[in-house]
């Protein structure tokens, strides 16, 4: 499986693990300043503004990839790119495989004052040179950086949360806090704007990060209309960060799951030009989080497929793999039904502690949707 520096860090910590805690009732004044300061923040970039979402050719978090791209492209909103650092595919983690737009250095070619926004996602590899010297150019230039999830770290590493209040996701919190001294971590919030960097809790807080960028870029009501199209009645930043850590009970789930590796599953997606990047991020990376399974996107005939926002999907041809079962998107619904309808199959083929385990990785928080 593809989580293992998580069980191995998890291990070695088991003695230090206590029982989550209860959520506790975010701060309204904190959350509501949190999201005014982003929407007043987006309020001073250009109406069509460039946005590129960067990605590590060889491992970039598929949700915090494919969510803003799909989100910023279905707003029509902007000219959003989907930049790699060098020619070739990019290997989502942990599911799925795209060919990107452009480059680094064809966009530096076409952009020479840079972007307006970079969104940066949760990279398999933090610390990559070439990365890190490209964001601090970025940033130097006036760009609005934003480190969903573990980009956190990224951002860290090329030293843009210096002195800044930030948050991140939960098992990123105090290594985020060792490394940045002079800055100040705040929960309760699921994402936070200071001085041009953006930050979020977990995997899952790139839907309400996404729509919240496009209230600022284009208004409240183009807001309401993407979120009603992807089921989403609540892109606020409140967040309750307290109940997401790892108790002994989640440990020994993900423990008796990924010795169990003779049960290991691969599950099949089938998918079409026009299918929702937005599903396709929610659904495979549910899947294959649950330490039992991996979700792989297949099609019979040509080598990719042109999602609906017209990024190009590579599907799965390895003729030798037998899936276990196939997860069929649902196109009449909606993409929050479709992840939601994921947990409740995880509970159903693998019980209910493992898609809590799946919860707690993608720092869902049940209820908020």
């Amino acid at each position: 499986m593809r989580y293992s520096r998580f069980l191995l860090t998890a291990l070695v910590c088991l003695s230090f693990v206590t029982a989550g805690a209860g959520a506790a009732t975010p701060d309204i004044d904190v959350v509501s300043q949190a999201r005014q300061d982003l929407l007043a923040a987006l309020a001073k970039r250009p109406q069509d503004p460039v946005v590129a979402v960067i990605a590590l050719n060889d491992g970039t978090e598929t949700t915090d990839f494919l969510v803003p791209y799909g989100v910023l492209k279905r707003a029509g909103i902007g000219q959003v790119e989907a930049v790699a650092v060098d020619a070739g595919d990019v290997t989502l983690m942990p599911a799925l495989r795209i060919v990107p737009d452009t480059t680094l250095a064809a966009f530096d070619a076409r952009h020479p004052r840079g972007a307006d926004i970079v969104i940066v996602p949760a990279m398999h590899v933090d610390d990559d040179p070439r990365v890190l010297r490209w964001l601090q150019r970025q940033a130097a230039n006036g760009a609005l950086i934003v480190g969903i999830c573990s980009g956190a770290k990224v951002l860290s590493q090329a030293g843009l949360l210096r002195e800044k209040r930030f948050t991140g996701h939960w098992y990123d919190r105090d290594d985020l806090r060792k490394a940045n001294p002079t800055a100040r971590y705040v929960p309760d919030v699921r994402y936070l704007y200071d001085d041009g960097i953006v930050t979020t809790t977990g995997v899952s807080a790139s839907l309400p990060l996404s729509l919240a960028l496009v209230e600022g870029i284009a208004g409240q009501e183009r807001a309401a209309d993407v979120a009603h199209s992807l089921g989403v009645t609540d892109w606020s930043a409140r967040h309750a960060s307290a109940g997401f850590r790892l108790d002994a009970s989640r440990l020994w789930t993900v423990a008796s799951h990924w010795l169990a590796f003779w049960r290991h599953e691969t599950l099949a997606i089938p998918v079409s030009d026009g299918v929702d990047d937005v599903s396709l991020a929610l659904v495979s990376d549910a899947w294959s989080r649950t330490w039992r399974s991996e979700a792989i996107a297949t099609h019979e005939g040509t080598r990719t497929v042109t999602m609906a926002s017209g990024l190009r999907l590579v599907p799965q041809t390895d003729t030798s793999v037998t899936p276990a079962r196939t997860i069929a998107l649902a196109s009449h619904t909606s993409a929050t039904a479709n992840f939601t309808a994921a947990l409740t199959d995880i509970a159903q083929r693998y019980g209910r502690s493992t898609r809590d385990i799946v919860a707690l990785s993608l720092e869902y928080p049940d209820g908020l949707r």
